[in-house]
């Protein structure tokens, strides 16, 4: 008898933990899809996006939609995003999966509807997002990035700077600065996205193949960086 019952909780406990992991993949793929919205609607408005010269630049982006950003009724600053890096081959990597909290997200923070973009300039900056953790503005250098169709010649965001961001809120988009934000490996949803299999590092490196979950989020960076370089021309 109590074997039989045994059995039975083991059995409810496997299928908890089922539930678990199906939910919090829906909502990985929930957030991906957000981020490629997000890219989407950034290139629509190209007089008032990311330079060409910025997104050539980039050695990776990551992307916070607005719709994952909690926390705020209690003063709390809580994200979180995807991001993805160019990898030997000149391709974009699988995405990895962050959070960020605290520090000073600009003054459009705790306004309903909030879209942050990092542009990761350098190698150093990507050497950041492949650590265990780091802060915007003390670990890693941070400038509020340029918007327009070019990048204006007389500013100096090729210099050091590891990090160029970026907020929208209300089809208003503008750079801001995130300094103070610290950023961490979402290790509960790079889990239920690869099963366990796949840590921040291998997966940005281009180590770990995109799985398909991914094609959409990865064809709104290509074609944010294609709709860049046409509007450039134009």
């Amino acid at each position: 008898m109590r074997r039989a019952i045994w059995s039975l909780v083991c059995v409810g406990l496997l299928g908890s933990s089922l539930a678990w992991a199906d939910e919090s993949v829906e909502k990985v793929q929930h957030r991906l899809q957000s981020a490629s919205e997000v890219l989407q609607e950034l290139m629509s408005a190209p007089d008032k996006g990311i330079p060409e010269e910025v997104i050539k630049s980039a050695k990776c982006i990551a992307v916070i939609p607005h719709e994952i950003n909690g926390g705020l009724a209690f003063g709390a600053r809580y994200g979180k995003g995807v991001a993805t890096c160019r990898t030997a081959n000149g391709d974009w990597s699988a995405p990895g999966f962050f959070t960020i909290t605290g520090g000073s997200w600009g003054a459009q923070i705790g306004i309903e509807g909030v879209d942050n973009v990092l542009m990761i300039m350098n190698q150093k900056g990507m050497d950041r997002l492949l650590s265990s953790k780091f802060t915007i503005g003390a670990d890693a250098s941070a400038a509020a990035g340029p918007i327009g169709r070019h990048a204006a010649a007389g500013t100096d965001w090729k210099l050091n700077t590891e990090i160029l961001s970026y907020s929208r809120s209300k089809g208003l988009f503008a750079g801001v600065t995130l300094n103070g934000a610290v950023v961490r490996p979402d290790r509960n949803a790079m889990q239920a996205f690869y099963a366990g299999k796949a840590t921040m590092k291998d997966v940005l490196l281009g180590r770990i193949p995109p799985p398909p979950a991914a094609r959409t989020f990865l064809a709104a960076v290509r074609d944010a960086e294609m709709q860049s370089r046409k509007q450039a021309r134009e």
